[in-house]
């Protein structure tokens, strides 16, 4: 059925006639009828137009209304957000000297800026088109084997875990027992074991040794400690002596070193051997184990553990500019 709305002119005609031949139910002449006051006139035009109305409908008649020009309208109900939560974490472990790619999954972590572990910050957090999260761990705190806790953060925000995120850190490779042993004793010396050879020179070689055996490298006629080097005669010269150190780490191709110098420190790598020259006379006087290398700004940053002097994380920078200006240091570095 259609409704079609008439012109009002036709429709003010069809009321009056309506009006005219049906006032109350019957046919009066205009004669006839009173003037109606104008509420009356209001109450019949009214009546009058559903009448009229009633009759189109009755006769057969149709009556169209017009299209509306407005569209349906989209529901203003919002999508509902997920929450963001972490819901797991793969592996839960890896090396004391980090670099394991982690896998985060859960729900609304598109967002995701940050990961920690034990507070330190993963580097290379990136949130994958499936929405998971990937980053790769940082060292353990000084090298140490521990259980850490995971934070993950969106901004400001932490984002929830369903359970608390652990991730265990864990002597793997050489590098890894090199670096925690170096760590664990740069201020404490190990000397019922190794001895200490400050008293006749210095204890650096002794020290960078020592890491060197818990690396993996054994003992030969060449390089040994015995008896806690308690006398001369129980270490050798390339133990415990930097310039015979050397002197055996360039000569022994067995060891399969690669000699790098000062431009070359963007290829020096964790548990590498750095050599000193205070005096530019082509004789070592010390040797420090690289502890940490890091690109800051585009620069290749190089700390050392070591003995005497006694130090975790001494700048390569610092000891050549400040400690020992004008000084010379190249490296011997290992095969991983």
């Amino acid at each position: 059925m259609r409704i079609r709305f008439w012109p009002l002119g036709v429709m003010s005609r069809l009321t009056m006639e309506v009006h005219h031949s049906f006032f109350e139910g019957r046919v009066v002449p205009s004669s006839a009828r009173k003037s109606a006051s104008p509420r009356i006139w209001s109450r019949r035009m009214a009546a009058a137009v559903i009448v009229a109305t009633s009759t189109l409908l009755w006769t057969g008649c149709s009556v169209t209304v017009a299209p509306s020009d407005s569209q349906p309208q989209a529901s203003s109900t919002a999508t509902p957000v997920p929450v963001a939560e972490v819901t797991a974490m793969s592996p839960t472990s890896g090396s004391v000297t980090g670099g394991t790619t982690l896998t985060l999954t859960g729900t609304g972590l598109a967002d995701v800026t940050d990961v920690t572990i034990g507070g330190i910050p993963a580097t290379d957090v990136t949130v994958t088109e499936d929405g998971t999260v990937t980053a790769v761990a940082p060292a353990a705190l000084h090298y140490q084997p521990a259980d850490a806790a995971v934070v993950v953060s969106s901004g400001d925000k932490v984002v929830e875990q369903s359970e608390p995120l652990n991730y265990a850190y864990s002597v793997i490779t050489g590098v890894d027992a090199q670096m925690q042993y170096a760590l664990k004793h740069w201020n404490d010396y190990n000397s019922n074991t190794w001895g200490n050879l400050n008293p006749v020179g210095g204890d650096c070689a002794n020290f960078v040794s020592q890491t060197l055996i818990q690396r993996g490298w054994t003992q030969n006629e060449t390089w040994f400690n015995k008896n806690a080097a308690a006398t001369l005669s129980d270490w050798s010269p390339a133990w415990g002596y930097v310039p015979a150190m050397d002197n055996w780490l360039a000569s022994d191709d067995s060891l399969g070193l690669t000699k790098l110098t000062l431009d070359q420190r963007d290829q020096v790598k964790l548990g590498d051997i750095a050599i000193f020259d205070w005096n530019l006379n082509d004789i070592p006087d010390h040797v420090m184990l690289v502890s940490s290398v890091k690109v800051v700004d585009g620069v290749t940053k190089i700390t050392f553990a070591s003995h005497n002097r006694d130090g975790d994380y001494r700048d390569l920078d610092d000891v050549l500019t400040i400690d020992h200006p004008g000084g010379n240091a190249w490296f011997w570095s290992i095969p991983a």
